[in-house]
C-alpha cells in the first residue's frame, strides 16, 4: 500500500487509535506496541496530520506537512478562549 492509498484509508476513527498508541506505547484494548509498531504507528499519524491537521497544536504537522510550532504567547490566548466556552454546572448533593 503506498502512502496515499493509506490516507484515503485512514479514518478519524483510525487516526485515533494510533495516535493514542503512540503517545501510551498501548493499544486501546491495553496490549503493549512494539518499537517497530511504535514507531510505524507515529510515520502513520503524521502522514494522517500532515494532511488533515488544519488546526496543529503546540508542536505538530500540519496540513500541508509544515511543522507547527505555536509560542507560549498563542497557547495561552487559545486554552484562554476554549475555557471561557466551558459551562459550569453547580451539582447539588441531595
Amino acid at each position: 500500500m503506498d502512502v496515499e492509498q493509506l490516507l484515503e484509508a485512514m479514518t478519524p476513527d483510525v487516526y485515533e487509535r494510533l495516535l493514542y498508541a503512540t503517545e501510551t506505547g498501548r493499544w486501546p484494548e491495553g496490549s503493549r506496541l512494539s518499537q517497530d509498531q511504535r514507531d510505524s504507528c507515529m510515520q502513520a499519524v503524521m502522514l494522517y496530520q500532515s494532511k488533515h491537521n488544519v488546526d496543529p497544536q503546540h508542536m505538530s504537522v500540519a496540513a500541508g506537512g509544515e511543522i507547527s510550532f505555536k509560542s507560549k504567547a498563542e497557547l495561552k490566548k487559545q486554552f484562554s478562549t476554549e475555557q471561557q466556552d466551558i459551562m459550569r454546572v453547580k451539582v447539588s448533593n441531595e
